[in-house]
C-alpha cells in the first residue's frame, strides 16, 4: 500500500508551512516516528515524523516550496504495498505538548552560561553549560534522582507509566506501548520534564543515558554565489530568515515605537552571585549566570505594569493574566523566540534551568509549538558583546521587549563622593499606543529597583 503524506496541521493560527529540508530522499527507508521532512512555520521551525514504516517512492514538494496545511508532500510505500496500488492519504501527528504550568514535574534544566547578540533585535544567542538536575518550578531546586542504569533483562509486554508521566502526547504513549519500554526508565528531557519521542527513541538505541549535546551553536557561514563583477556575494534567503524579515518589517511598520534607557547599579547582584555561585555551581553542576536575577525583576515588574504585559486591540488593550516571557535565542537557522510559560512563578534557579531547557531546544529544533506560542513580554540581550544601548524591535504583537547591556565598572557619585561601581543599562522598546513615557519610565525603574534591591544573603531558590 502506498500511502500520501500530508503537510501536518500544527495550530489553528498556522495556515501554511515551508518546506525546510528533507530529511529523507526517493528510495530511502523510513521507520515509523521516524524524522521526514524539516518544516517551517511563522511560529517554529520543527521536524515531523512519519505515521508509517516504509520506502519513499516520491517527494511532492521541493525544499523552500511553501504549501497550506493539509497539501501532499510525499508518498511513502509501506512494506505490504502492491504494485501499482493506488495511495491512501496519512496525516503525520505532530506532538503539541500544553504550555507549563507553575505544578510541572521537575525537568533536567541548563544554566544560560553567554549571550551573544543576532538578527534584527539582537537576540539573545545561548551558550549551553552542562546539565544541572535542576527544577524549573517555584520550588526549592534539587538534584534529579540518579538515571538507572540499562535493564539486562528483557522487556516486558506492560508499559509503565507514572503519574508525573499521565500527560504523554499519544503519539509518544503509542510509541512506547509498541517498543514495550518501561516508561520509569527514561528521564524527560521535555518541558516539565515530559518524555518526548526522541527520548524514547534515544533510549531504544543506547538505554536510559541521555548525553545531550552541550557545545555551542555553530555560527552560521551564510554560502552565497558572487556577482558578475565578483565585488559582491548574493546569499538568497533561507525559509526562517525569509520569515524573520516579514516579522520584523510587520512589526515596525504597524507598531508605533518608543525607547527608553535606564542606568542600574548592579554591584549588590554582582556581589550576590558571587556568594551562591560556587555552593551552586557544586550542587548544581552548573554555572550561574545574572540573567537569571534579571528575568525574575522583569516578570516581578510585569505584575506590577499591566499594561507592559498587554496587546493592541484595535478598539481596545488586551491586558495578559499570565506573564509567558519570550527569550530571545539565535538558532542556527535563525532568530527564535520560545517562551518561558508563569515565568512569574519560578524561583531563580527554576528560572535558570526552565530557560534553558527552552534554549537547548530551540538550538537542536526540538521546540513544539506551544513552546513558541503564547508569549507576552520578551527579553533580549545585546551585552554580552560589549553592547552599551541599542534599540530593540518589538516581537509583534506584544507590548514591549527589553534589552540588558553590559556590565561595566564606572565611576559614580554616591552621596557627593565618587565610587566604583557595576553599572549596567536596560534599553526598552514600547509599543506608543498603549503606554505612555509615564508607564514606561516607571515599568524601567520598577525593573531597576528590584535589581538594586539584590544583595548577598538573598535566596535563589
Amino acid at each position: 500500500m502506498s500511502i500520501t503524506i500530508e503537510l501536518p496541521h500544527v495550530g489553528e493560527s498556522v495556515v501554511e508551512g515551508t518546506i525546510g529540508k528533507w530529511l529523507k530522499q526517493p528510495g530511502d527507508t523510513v521507520k515509523r516516528y521516524e524524522p521526514l521532512v524539516e518544516i517551517v512555520t511563522d511560529k517554529v521551525t520543527m521536524e515531523v515524523p512519519s505515521p508509517v514504516e516504509g520506502s519513499v517512492v516520491k517527494l511532492l514538494a521541493e525544499e523552500g516550496e511553501t504549501l497550506p496545511m493539509g497539501a501532499a508532500i510525499a508518498e511513502v510505500a509501506t512494506a505490504d504495498s502492491p504494485e501499482g496500488s493506488e495511495p491512501e492519504t496519512a496525516a503525520i501527528e505532530v506532538e503539541t505538548t500544553p504550555p507549563g504550568t507553575p505544578d510541572s514535574p521537575s525537568t533536567t534544566g541548563y544554566l544560560l552560561r553567554d549571550v551573544t547578540p543576532v538578527g534584527p533585535t539582537g537576540g539573545a544567542a545561548v551558550e549551553l553549560a552542562e546539565p544541572t538536575g535542576t527544577t524549573a518550578s517555584a520550588d526549592p531546586v534539587r538534584p534529579a534522582p540518579p538515571t538507572p542504569a540499562p535493564s539486562t533483562q528483557p522487556h516486558t509486554a506492560t508499559t509503565i507509566i507514572s503519574s508525573d508521566q499521565a500527560r504523554l502526547s499519544p503519539a509518544v504513549r503509542r510509541l512506547a506501548q509498541e517498543h514495550s519500554v518501561d516508561l520509569s526508565l527514561i528521564q524527560g528531557t521535555g518541558l516539565g520534564g515530559r518524555i518526548t519521542r526522541d527520548d524514547i527513541l534515544q533510549y531504544l538505541e543506547t538505554g536510559p543515558a541521555h548525553a545531550l549535546d552541550t557545545s555551542p551553536a555553530p555560527v552560521r557561514q551564510p554560502a552565497g554565489e558572487n556577482s558578475a563583477n565578483g565585488l559582491e556575494t548574493h546569499v538568497p534567503l533561507s525559509p526562517v530568515r525569509r520569515m524573520i524579515a516579514e516579522a520584523m518589517v510587520r512589526s515596525v511598520t504597524e507598531i508605533p515605537h518608543a525607547w527608553s534607557t535606564v542606568e542600574v547599579d548592579v554591584s549588590g547582584l554582582v556581589a550576590l552571585r558571587a556568594s551562591v555561585r560556587a555552593e551552586f555551581e557544586q550542587n548544581q553542576g552548573g554555572s550561574l549566570t545574572y540573567l537569571p536575577f534579571v528575568i525574575k525583576a522583569v516578570v516581578e515588574a510585569l505584575r506590577e505594569f499591566s499594561t507592559m504585559n498587554a496587546t493592541w486591540g484595535g478598539d481596545k488593550i488586551i491586558l495578559k493574566n499570565r506573564v509567558n516571557l519570550g527569550l530571545a535565542v539565535a538558532a542556527p537557522e535563525g532568530l527564535i523566540v520560545p517562551v518561558l510559560h508563569n515565568a512569574d512563578q519560578f524561583s531563580i534557579a527554576g528560572l535558570a534551568a526552565g530557560a534553558n531547557d527552552l534554549a537547548e531546544r530551540a538550538r537542536t529544533k526540538k521546540l513544539t509549538l506551544d513552546d513558541v506560542q503564547g508569549g507576552t513580554f520578551t527579553l533580549n540581550n545585546t551585552g554580552a558583546l560589549g553592547s552599551y544601548v541599542s534599540g530593540p524591535i518589538i516581537n509583534y504583537p506584544q507590548a514591549g521587549i527589553l534589552t540588558t547591556e553590559t556590565i561595566q565598572k564606572r565611576a559614580v557619585v554616591i552621596d557627593d563622593g565618587i565610587a566604583i561601581r557595576s553599572m549596567m543599562n536596560l534599553c526598552l522598546s514600547f509599543d506608543h499606543r498603549i503606554n505612555d513615557g509615564a508607564e514606561a519610565s516607571g515599568f524601567l525603574a520598577a525593573v531597576k529597583n528590584k535589581l538594586q534591591t539584590f544583595a548577598p544573603g538573598a535566596s535563589i531558590y
